[in-house]
């Protein structure tokens, strides 16, 4: 059991309340929130509502007296209210647990030796939070994590900004961290690669949809929210692994597999944009946003074989009117319907499934079954996936 001071901001229960529920309901379990709480205090820490001056010189250096508090908040404000709204927090968990695997494996781990570990934390968080506030622009979003977007609320030059800091700040922990300067070295090198394939798959998502006409094959989709998507988890087992001095087979194995972790998410995220919804955002906004995912690939593909050009031709005009009437038009349902109808959602979220499933088995053929850490993961991602 990890032993966990309260900092300075006072997590409250119903904040961790309100955490444990974004995780779904196997994160209510309470063997997550020993990790939860400590990785709360990691970011919160690294990302302080009222920074001290001692913050202020680790992230940006001696500065000129004149920089004041009050010149950061505009960085600050627009990422920590987004980090405040909670979000599911798999990546940090994943990490953390990762890390704990491969220690317990090879008879290292102890409370002392994840110190560290916790205290990386915030690369993959930040990174992650960054990319929603740039996402949430480049596709007009209105909501995320059901209040108003970040580029409303704050501007969006300031939004902009404030996310581009927060890319560059989340590296900043690895410099904190007590860890040898090879490894150091070996995580900024990692950082960099997986910050650049995120923007890789985010070139290729808005190329997609800003052209109607476009259509990628499934496997460029997959291609695509590899980069996009599964890039932070393969981050999070990478950072975690590199830091316990992980054999280089075993990184490339899991980090693999780590991105199908995070591309069999995106999958399932958007099915779930065309069913239920997902939380904080409209049901079927990524009709309106143009979004080319697997489930229209899918139906695409599948209306090519069969000759049904026609129908392609239905849903290409239903994003159409979508994108000009927005989320209340009529177009949003019927594209639903045809995707439905064709099989093509069921399918997606069969496929997203079988990413994720694939990917616990690795984990655990690696790690064993025994191994508490391992089996924590495991649970964590077949439960989100399947619940």
């Amino acid at each position: 059991m990890h032993i966990i001071t309260l900092p300075p901001y006072a997590l409250t229960a119903s904040y961790l309340a309100d955490i444990l529920k974004r995780l779904y309901n196997v994160a209510m379990n309470s063997k997550y929130s020993p990790y939860l709480l400590r990785c709360e205090e990691e970011i919160h820490k690294a990302l302080p509502q009222n920074p001290s001056k001692d913050w202020l010189e680790q992230s940006f250096g001696k500065l000129d007296s004149a920089v004041q508090v009050e010149h950061v908040q505009p960085l600050i404000e627009p990422t920590l209210s987004l980090v405040n709204l909670g979000g599911k927090r798999w990546r940090p968990l994943l990490l953390v647990l990762t890390a704990q695997a491969y220690l317990t494996k090879t008879g290292k781990f102890s409370q002392e030796s994840m110190e560290d570990i916790y205290a990386l934390v915030p690369l993959v968080e930040f990174i992650h939070t960054a990319s929603l506030i740039h996402d949430d622009i480049e596709d007009r979003s209105d909501s995320r994590r059901g209040k108003p977007c970040a580029y409303i609320t704050y501007g969006t030059d300031t939004a902009i900004n404030a996310a581009t800091w927060l890319y560059f700040e989340a590296a900043s922990c690895i410099q904190r961290s007590h860890l040898d300067e090879e490894t150091k070295m070996a995580l900024y090198a990692c950082y960099s690669q997986e910050v650049r394939r995120l923007h890789l798959g985010q070139a290729m998502d808005i190329a997609w949809h800003n052209s109607n006409e476009a259509e990628p094959s499934p496997q460029e989709y997959l291609a695509m929210v590899q980069n996009k998507t599964g890039t932070l988890a393969s981050l999070a087992v990478r950072t975690g692994l590199l830091a316990t001095h992980g054999e280089p087979k075993a990184i490339e194995k899991l980090t693999n597999s780590a991105k199908q972790i995070g591309a069999g998410f995106q999958v399932i995220d958007d099915v779930l944009n065309l069913t239920s919804g997902n939380a904080g955002k409209n049901r079927g906004d990524d009709i309106v946003e143009g979004k080319k995912s697997l489930p229209v690939m899918l139906f695409m593909t599948s209306c090519r074989k069969e000759n049904q050009d026609e129908k392609i031709s239905e849903l290409k005009n239903c994003f159409t009117q979508a994108k000009a009437e927005g989320i209340k038009s009529p177009a949003v349902e019927r594209a639903i319907e045809l995707l439905s109808k064709n099989g093509a959602i069921e399918k997606a979220r069969q496929q997203g499934i079988s990413f994720i499933e694939n990917a616990c088995s690795t984990f655990e053929n690696y790690f064993g079954k025994d191994n508490e850490a391992s089996c924590l993961i495991t649970a964590l991602f077949r439960e989100m996936a399947n619940g």
